[in-house]
């Protein structure tokens, strides 16, 4: 008998969640865990494409508004004359950096991804242009400088490509918004997922929980119990997901720097420039996995607790 009895100590303790009120592994519980692992990917997915749009358009922004283009006709016969006018006016200009007279082949070479290079362009009206720096935008005063070329110069013509920034703060707006719609979405889809699981774990438990109830253990003890339960759920799946994420972004990064110069990387390079995801990036995506286990275990918290109300009121 002693022999019997100093032995059942050791078996308590080689299973000592042998008793726990929420099985620590179970189907239910692998597939919630990898329900929780893809929100958490599909949600850094959404945090990451956000961070490097957001990214691309500020970097683009910054590029535009250090650079103005004058357009002079290529029709008059004085082009070229004009074009050194106009190079002079905007050189003589405060806040100006450099100017740069681009050729007719220059002109070309930027219609080629729309005309191929066989193109014959000497018929086309195609305008003479003239980049010009911004050194700097605080001295600057584009208007003074567009009023001085259209009085010294008729038909010149100043772009300050605001058109296209105004466009490229609407997309990155529309996109920003777009992701974090999705991202709600996806920690929606997370809470309804734990409420069924935590749910169905009570009813799984049923005989437990009112043995617990029956010998005094509070509401607060079992909804503990759950909580801690599905905080580590949460946090594996999170990380899961969040880890998986992150490799995506790097395995995407390498692609485009490993196939630098085919037609798909340059694709990649002209729409978002530099396909690194920032540190604000993988911040957020860290803070994402965070999120959805406090959420999850939030979550089943309170459900613990409607379900006990409800059942003691029944």
């Amino acid at each position: 008998m002693n022999e019997v009895t100093a032995e059942r100590p050791e078996a308590e303790e080689d299973h000592p969640k042998a008793n726990a009120i929420v099985p620590p592994r179970s189907v239910a519980g692998t597939a919630l865990t990898l329900v929780v692992a893809i929100m958490s990917f599909l949600a850094c997915l959404s945090a990451g494409a956000v961070s490097l749009v957001s990214d691309a358009a500020d970097a683009w922004g910054a590029q535009i508004a250090r650079e103005v283009t004058i357009e002079i006709a290529s029709i008059d016969p004085d082009v070229d004359d004009r074009i050194l006018r106009a190079a002079a006016i905007a050189r003589a200009a405060p806040g100006i950096g450099s100017v740069t007279v681009m050729s007719s082949e220059d002109a070309g070479e930027l219609l080629a991804p729309w005309l191929g290079r066989q193109a014959d362009l000497s018929d086309l009206p195609i305008p003479r242009l003239i980049r010009v720096a911004i050194a700097d935008p605080a001295q600057v005063d584009l208007a003074a400088l567009s009023q001085k070329l259209e009085a010294e110069i008729p038909g010149a013509i100043l772009d300050d490509h605001r058109v296209w920034t105004d466009r490229l703060v609407a997309m990155a707006r529309t996109t920003v918004a777009l992701g974090l719609g999705i991202l709600v979405l996806v920690l929606m889809a997370t809470i309804l997922s734990v409420v069924f699981a935590t749910r169905a774990a009570m009813a799984g438990n049923r005989d437990v929980v009112h043995v617990l109830d029956v010998i005094g253990a509070g509401d607060s003890f079992i909804a503990g119990e759950f909580q801690r339960h599905f905080l580590l759920l949460g946090l594996r799946g999170g990380a899961i997901g969040g880890l998986a994420a992150m490799l995506l972004f790097l395995l995407f990064g390498l692609f485009v720097s490993v196939g630098a110069g085919t037609p798909e990387a340059d694709q990649i390079l002209a729409l978002v420039g530099a396909p690194e995801v920032g540190l604000s990036g993988y911040l957020a995506a860290l803070g994402i996995v965070l999120l959805i286990a406090v959420l999850t275990a939030a979550t089943s918290r309170m459900t613990v607790r409607r379900y006990l109300a409800l059942a003691a009121e029944s």
